[in-house]
């Protein structure tokens, strides 16, 4: 931008560095805004700064630890905070709004900051912007929180959604189920990006002849069954060829106790920041992208995607694709050939799908074109950046009220 940055609140669950795909998303989204002219508002406090984001202001309408819905007493739990912290905070997040005179707030509806968001901003007289990254009536959710308090987390999704300015979401399947639930258009697709110097590296890279074939898993585990076989899979595998095959492991969480882990072939890298992350990346061969094999949890399994999946693409790394054949990671697999997309539920014909890649001499030329076809089309960042700083201007504009995309 030429002209001062609004100023900005991000209003939304986490706080500014908080791992995850969907921080990740925010920060390269803000990496050029200056913290003087960001506030943030979230319902969790800030526990690491590893990643570097700075604001001039952040508050936080903190849950009691004690008072979180986890796994045991979820339920009266969560009851506990709808009743008696939502008021709380959204008192709080009116307070916030009122110290900080943002020009634009933008809202991300993530689990217990929704209500407060729905409360509030409607009648705030900010415009705002909502981006929408998972739906708040997921499987896990529905089973810690209860059916219709999931339901009432969805629909007061819905209308925040409805009565923002400007809007996206994270796939093209969840736009076009915001669209059906309430008649609104997304600007576009907002996700992780490639940056140019991403695509420059992608343009001039080239392939590394490795005796062992190095394949990386970035963020949580989400699905540790599907992963489970796939481990499963990839023994199968070695036992087969000769060729050694590493395991990378890359996130917040240890799985060194799994019964699954075999430290002989596997290593954990811990919790990176982003730009750390993609340079150790692009040392690797394959990324690995797991969803669920089956549709029992379609709200996830068909409206998210993986953070993980472009973070390979960035890195130069083929992905090896596995999920239900209506998840989202799945269909844009399908779409372009950035590597081994399974949908199947048959665990020898994994082993020789698996095989089959492990095989190919030299994968990043097989799957170049179609990488930098992919990322180019869905995943292009300074693209994403620019339009939703021109939702932020409208925003700013606007005064509050809903807006038509400009």
């Amino acid at each position: 931008m030429t002209r001062p940055h609004p100023r900005l609140l991000v209003a939304t669950e986490f706080p500014p560095n908080a791992s995850g795909g969907g921080p990740a998303v925010v920060r390269q989204m803000l990496k050029e805004w200056p913290a003087d002219r960001l506030a943030w508002w979230s319902c969790l406090p800030e526990r690491d700064r590893r990643f570097g984001r700075e604001v001039a202001a952040h508050r936080v309408a903190e849950i009691p630890a004690r008072l979180f819905p986890q796994i045991r007493w979820a339920r009266p739990k969560a009851w506990l905070l709808e009743r008696l912290w939502t008021p709380w905070a959204t008192r709080h997040l009116r307070a916030t709004i009122r110290e900080v005179q943002p020009d634009v707030v933008w809202a991300i509806p993530h689990q217990w900051s929704i209500l407060p968001l729905k409360a509030t901003l409607p009648t705030s007289h900010v415009g705002f912007h909502v981006t929408v990254q998972d739906f708040a009536d997921a499987g896990l959710q529905v089973a810690r929180y209860g059916a219709e308090r999931s339901r009432r987390l969805a629909t007061a999704t819905d209308q925040l959604y409805a009565a923002a300015t400007t809007r996206d979401a994270t796939s093209h399947p969840m736009i076009d189920e915001l669209h059906r639930r309430t008649s609104q258009d997304a600007a576009q697709m907002l996700h992780a990006g490639l940056e140019p110097e991403d695509f420059a590296f992608l343009e001039a890279k080239h392939s590394a002849s490795r005796a062992t074939i190095r394949i990386a898993h970035a963020g949580t585990i989400v699905v540790e069954d599907v992963f489970q076989r796939f481990v499963g899979a990839l023994r199968g595998v070695m036992a087969a060829n000769t060729q050694r095959i590493e395991l990378h492991l890359f996130g917040a969480h240890s799985y060194a106790s799994r019964s699954w882990f075999d430290a002989a072939w596997m290593s954990e890298h811990g919790n990176l920041a982003e730009a750390e992350l993609l340079q150790r990346l692009r040392e690797y061969d394959w990324g690995f992208s797991p969803m669920a094999l089956t549709d029992e949890n379609p709200r996830y399994n068909r409206f998210s995607f993986p953070t993980k999946f472009i973070t390979y693409l960035a890195a130069g790394l083929p992905v090896m694709t596995i999920g239900a054949p209506e998840s989202s990671v799945v269909q844009l697999a399908r779409a372009y050939d950035v590597g081994l997309c399974w949908a199947g539920n048959d665990d020898d014909e994994l082993a020789r799908a698996l095989s089959a890649a492990c095989a190919i001499a030299d994968p990043w030329a097989r799957h170049k074109a179609e990488i930098l076809r992919c990322a180019r089309t869905e995943f292009d960042a300074a693209r994403m950046r620019h339009r939703l700083h021109e939702c932020f201007d409208l925003c700013a504009q606007s005064r509050g009220g809903t807006g038509a995309l400009p």
